[in-house]
């Protein structure tokens, strides 16, 4: 009698660590936790690097983005202020 072998992999919706067989790699799985999807891949393989490049680029992008809105923010209300005081 053989005992199942598992990967462990963190659930992209909710963070949490998913133990996954190894025959379920490659195929779309569901968290039972949050029923987040994900694609089930092996840590080692290069196709797992590349979905970790991918979600810290986007990351850092979401980062820029408020930062811009942030800014834009800041800009709206110091006019806002300047409007006032001149009426």
């Amino acid at each position: 009698m053989s005992s199942a072998v598992y990967s462990v992999q963190e659930c992209p919706t909710c963070g949490r660590q998913l133990q996954i067989r190894v025959e379920y790699l490659g195929r779309t799985v569901v968290c039972q936790h949050c029923r987040g999807r994900l694609t089930a891949s092996d840590p080692a393989s290069h196709r797992y690097a590349a979905t970790r490049q991918a979600s810290e680029e986007l990351l850092r992008r979401a980062d820029e983005l408020l930062r811009s809105v942030d800014e834009d923010l800041s800009r709206s209300r110091s006019y806002d202020e300047i409007r006032r005081l001149s009426l």
